[in-house]
């Protein structure tokens, strides 16, 4: 498949009934919990929705990630939340997004006749692939082509295929949909480097474990990402209808 460019966040903003509608509509649900807002660690839950009752059940099994070297921060989401005492998300804080977030696309290394098994719209990596980190870039937030781009506009970026295995695998976050400069941009859950090195701003883990995540992502189940420390999780579960924390 040929791709421009490729939206990191590609959902709006949304909130009361409306945001409580998609999350609702979630058959799949990653849970991310750390234990506060500076932790760089945490454990990531996979629940499946029951489309007659509506019970999430939980899958095994669970498995340690690492988030930002800084931790949280209160990102922006399919659902707008205030969430007492958040640090706010911006652009180069090294913290990770906190807040519910569709998973929209998959990507790696493998050309794509070599992941036809993933369920998700899948993007091949290319040396030509960059993640667009400026926010005085039209393409702030994207995954850019550079090839396919008439006018190069950004003077920082990330090229997406790495001498590490980092980006071997991975899925983009849809965190900050609306593209607003500084508040955080190409949000993604990936390989680890290793089990003591946090991201600078993304959801880590094992190789293996991301493996199996994306084997299980189906967007037919619209899955979305919650992601925070264990107490704010706590404070909005029941509102969203989010699964239970039994950890």
């Amino acid at each position: 498949m040929s791709f421009l460019l490729l939206l990191a966040c590609s959902w709006s903003i949304a909130n009361g009934r409306a945001a409580t509608g998609e999350v609702n509509q979630s058959l799949q649900c990653v849970v991310v919990l750390t234990e506060d807002w500076a932790s760089t660690g945490g454990l990531m839950f996979l629940f499946e929705r029951d489309r007659t009752t509506h019970d999430w059940k939980e899958g095994k099994p669970r498995v340690p990630v690492l988030v930002g070297k800084k931790g949280l921060g209160l990102g922006r989401g399919v659902v707008s939340s205030n969430l007492r005492g958040a640090p706010i998300k911006k652009e180069g804080d090294e913290r990770a997004p906190a807040g519910i977030f569709r998973l929209s696309t998959a990507f790696g290394y493998a050309p794509a006749h070599s992941a036809s098994w993933v369920k998700l719209p899948y993007l091949a990596l290319t040396k030509q692939i960059e993640g667009i980190d400026d926010p005085r870039s039209h393409y702030y937030n994207k995954l850019v082509d550079r090839s396919k781009v008439a006018k190069i506009d950004w003077r920082s970026s990330e090229q997406m295929l790495r001498q590490d295995v980092r980006y071997k695998w991975g899925v983009v976050v849809d965190h900050n949909p609306s593209a607003t400069p500084g508040a955080g941009s190409c949000i993604f859950l990936h390989v680890w480097m290793s089990s003591s090195t946090p991201t600078t701003g993304c959801t880590a883990m094992r190789e293996k474990d991301l493996l199996r995540l994306i084997r299980w992502l189906d967007p037919a189940r619209r899955p979305i990402l919650v992601q925070m420390p264990r107490a704010a999780y706590r404070s909005i579960q029941a509102k969203y209808g989010l699964p239970p924390d039994r950890s």
